[in-house]
């Protein structure tokens, strides 16, 4: 009897009757519906989180910044949550928020405290203070409520975090601009102090060099200041003789005068006697020829008398003439006299005045030339300041120079931004990274993450729930001495048949029902295929070998290929034991394979996992027809078996 016929064989008796058949179909239907109503369910759950509700409290206050203006950080964020859709949001109060994740009624409660605003405003302020967001689970309601709640502060958090820091960036940017601005002024005016500097430097020189001059000059004026003095000491020496010669003058003057005046009287009156007598000359005359006459003169004696008279006439004009002119003269003496007295007496108040000024100018003198000595000591100290405040001009001005020098080369690396620019790198500093996902392989939901995972599992199981009908031997093919191979075939090419259609049905059902797509649908099909009569043949073998008891090993399989398969999270996750089985258990492969082919992922792993499972499959047959062989001995635990299913 052939392998194909011990198979129909098989099939046959399996199908005999109603309820067998049904069996059968039940048997083919299960991988179906434990990989297909798990994936159905688990298709898109984070697409569907809009539809759980979630608690949203506002105490928040809006604040007041000096920097930023007013900030109502709480109200933005209840509505950008409201907005984004992502979960069925409840505003509500802290009490029925506590009250609602505490019943079930809100998967979670995020609070966002009456601080909230103040705190942020308070980094614009310079002031700065952490804000807080209260979140609020209850993992009782469901153990992943606390894992999807922090993802959602993660990204709230972080949406804040870039847009507070946008607006510090911004004001940052703003104050470089104006740093800029400012330094370019400053660098002008560096620029300008510089260039002042240097001529502030020239008349620093220049000002030694008058200084220096002037202190010549003091020195000059310093020695005829000094030889004044010495004249101012002589001249007034002259002028207090000239005083006490002029005082004596004076008095001697006066007495002159004095005298010349009574000279001048007594010539007045003797010139008014000569003027009178002379002017009564005639009448005398006239007087002393009466006398004569009466005298009884004779006439010739009369008239000798009379010619000597007549004879005195001229003398006596004469006379006359010089004692009016000496009387004249002796009046303008006189007159001269006073004026000399009174010139006198004028010298003497004057030269008294000279030689009291004289000796207030020698006084003074000699202040001056104290003066003049501090002044020649203050100029001699100009020059030597100007001659140091040159110096230190130069000083200054080279390193205004090299102010106004850095200054300008500095402003090259301080950004003077326009608005439209600042905005952008005030968003590039708060947000610096972006994230370019680069897909080489990619699921689109979350069921079609988990596909090859339960695709896998529900191949196992469907080995695994095929054995409780099938017979792995024929036990008439053993008692007619077929070969082991032929037995080994035979007992395995109806379950095999049986899992491919299994593997049909299931990937129809996830795919069009539960909507799951995927690439390379035809090598998909194939290596589920392959993966399903592998599995057969592995569960073959250890109800070939042990019986019952094999079928309990291909349950514990199942366990730990569950465990070390990494369908869910990363293998490297695993504590290293089961990293170990990882490696070796099939399913690790069949898992692989899968994903690389349903999410058009590289093909060079391909091939690695075909052989690994080709060799699961041979091997396990190998195997089988070792049992075949050994079972052709027959056994008192093969005819009463210990533990029978």
């Amino acid at each position: 009897m052939t392998s194909v016929r011990m198979a129909i064989s098989e099939f046959r008796r399996l199908t005999a009757g109603r309820l067998p058949a049904l069996a059968v179909l039940a048997i083919a239907l299960i991988p179906t519906l434990y990989a297909s109503l798990y994936l159905w369910a688990n298709h898109d759950p984070y697409g569907k989180l809009g539809s759980v509700q979630a608690a949203l409290v506002v105490d928040d206050v809006p604040a007041q910044s000096a920097q930023a203006g007013e900030v109502h950080a709480g109200r933005d964020i209840a509505h950008d949550l409201e907005e984004d859709g992502s979960f069925d949001w409840r505003e509500v109060s802290d009490a029925e928020a506590a009250r609602g994740v505490e019943d079930g009624t809100y998967l979670f409660a995020l609070t966002i405290p009456r601080d909230f605003s103040s705190a942020l405003a308070s980094t614009s302020d310079f002031e700065p203070r952490q804000a807080q967001l209260v979140l609020t689970t209850n993992e009782a309601n469901n153990y992943l409520s606390a894992t999807i709640a922090d993802q959602v502060l993660t990204r709230v958090s972080s949406s804040i975090a870039a847009n507070v820091s946008e607006k510090a960036a911004s004001a940052f940017l703003l104050g470089f601009s104006t740093l800029h601005d400012q330094l370019s002024q400053a660098g002008e005016g560096a620029q300008r102090l510089a260039d002042g500097l240097g001529d502030a430097r020239a008349g620093a020189g220049q000002l030694q060099a008058g200084a220096e001059q002037l202190s010549a000059g003091q020195q000059q004026l310093l020695a005829g200041q000094q030889e004044l003095g010495d004249g101012l000491g002589q001249a007034a020496a002259g002028a207090h003789q000239l005083r006490d010669g002029s005082a004596q003058l004076a008095a001697g003057a006066r007495q002159v005068a004095d005298g010349n005046a009574e000279i001048a009287r007594i010539a007045d009156a003797v010139a008014g006697a000569s003027r009178a007598t002379n002017g009564n000359l005639g009448r005398i005359r006239s007087d002393i020829e009466q006398s004569l006459i009466d005298a009884g003169v004779p006439a010739d004696e009369r008239a000798a008398i009379l010619q000597r008279l007549d004879s005195l006439a001229a003398p006596l004009d004469d006379l006359d003439t010089r004692i009016q002119t000496t009387a004249g003269e002796l009046d303008r003496l006189a007159e001269g006299s006073r004026q000399v007295a009174d010139g006198a007496d004028r010298l003497a108040a004057g030269s008294t005045r000279l030689a009291d000024g004289l000796d207030a100018a020698t006084a003074g003198n000699a202040r001056l030339v104290g003066g003049q000595q501090e002044a020649l000591s203050g100029s001699q100290q100009l020059a030597s300041g100007a001659g140091e405040l040159a110096e230190g001009l130069e000083t200054a001005d080279a390193g205004a120079q090299r102010l106004a020098d850095g200054l300008r080369d500095g402003i090259t690396s301080i950004p003077d931004l326009d608005d439209q620019r600042r905005e952008d790198t005030a968003s590039t500093i708060a947000s610096p990274i972006t994230t370019k996902d680069v897909a080489q392989a990619s699921a689109d939901t979350y069921g079609a993450g988990l596909a090859p995972f339960f695709l896998s599992i529900g191949a196992w199981v469907g080995a695994y729930v095929m054995f409780l009908l099938v017979r792995p031997l024929s036990n008439r093919a053993i008692a007619a001495r077929q070969s082991p191979l032929s037995t080994a075939l035979g007992g395995w090419l109806t379950p095999a048949a049986i899992a491919v259609v299994q593997t049909v049905v299931m990937l129809l059902v996830v795919r069009f029902a539960v909507e799951i797509d995927w690439v390379r649908a035809g090598y998909v099909a194939a290596l589920l295929a392959l993966v399903g009569v592998t599995f057969v043949a592995i569960v073959h073998t250890l109800n070939a070998w042990l019986g019952p008891v094999g079928q309990l090993l291909g349950l514990v399989l199942l366990v730990l290929q569950l465990a070390s398969a990494g369908g869910t999270f990363p293998w490297q996750t695993l504590p290293p034991v089961l990293q170990a089985v990882h490696h070796v258990l099939p399913m690790t492969y069949a898992v692989d394979g899968l994903r690389h082919l349903m999410y058009g992922a590289s093909l060079e792993g391909l091939p690695r996992v075909v052989a690994v499972l080709s060799a699961y499959l041979v091997g396990c047959l190998a195997l089988t027809c070792a049992a075949a062989y050994r079972r052709r001995l027959w056994r008192v635990s093969q005819i009463k078996p210990e533990i029978a299913l």
